[in-house]
Order: structure tokens, then sequence, then C-alpha cells
């Protein structure tokens, strides 16, 4: 059974943990690896330049958006793909993180609980956006 009266505050917990792993995520992408650096990346792994750049504006946005709540539900289902994205490209590497490169049991687990993160919703604690709530009604 459900505690309804402590849902809100572990929706919250995940949400802001979440947002902050992707904002730490994306800015090691600016800051550590380099825009150009992250492209070659990409490009390393076959995949087109405009991913590196997609995948750093949804872990950057998609994370500040995840600490104050913003489109909750929206957000998260883009970054489930991004986090499909890093299972595929870990794949190769084994089961276990710990592995040389990564493997993908994390971008899995992360996947998941971003998953879970879109059915919960906001949670308490989130910024209010009347105009925005309007548009996007419950995704919001």
């Amino acid at each position: 059974m459900i505690d309804q009266s402590t849902a809100p505050y572990a929706a919250f917990a995940l949400r802001v943990t979440s947002g902050a792993l992707f904002l730490a995520h994306g800015l090691t992408k600016v800051f550590v690896f380099t825009i150009p650096g992250t492209v070659g990346y990409f490009e390393s792994l076959g995949l087109p330049a405009i991913f590196a750049y997609l995948t750093i504006l949804a872990e950057v946005g998609g994370g500040l958006a995840l600490i104050l709540g913003v489109a909750t539900r929206l957000v998260s289902l883009p970054l489930i793909g991004v986090l499909l994205g890093a299972l595929w490209a870990h794949a190769g590497n084994g089961w276990t993180f710990s592995n040389q490169g990564g493997g993908w049991e994390f971008p899995l687990f992360w996947a998941v609980a971003q998953a879970a993160i879109a059915l919960l919703g906001n949670g308490a604690f989130a910024v209010k956006l009347p105009a925005l709530q309007r548009t996007l009604g419950q995704f919001a």
C-alpha cells in the first residue's frame, strides 16, 4: 500500500536527486570533457554530432527542470531516451558500471527510475507555473 501522506516527499526526493545527477552529467560534458570533446566521443561511436548537443541540452535543461519540478512528466520522457542511448553506448562494456568504460546497469536503473518519476509527477515542493499547467494539463 502506498502511504499517500509521504508519497509526495518520496517523489520529490527521487525527482531532485535525478535532476542533480542529470545536471552534473551535462555540466561534466561541458566543462570537463568540453563540448568539442563530447561531440568527438559521440562521433567515435558513429553518432551524428547533433546527438551530443541534444544530450547536453537534455541533461542540463532537464536536470534543472527536474530539480525545480517544472513539467516533470513531460521532461522525464525524453530523458528516458537519453538514458537508453547511454545504455546502448555502454552495452559492450558488460553489466556492472565499475567495468572499464562503464557497464549498462546504471543507465538501465536510471531509465527505470526516470519512468517512475514520469508516472509519479512533481511530488512536493514543485515550482508552480499556472500558464504551463493550463497548457499541458497533467503533464506539467
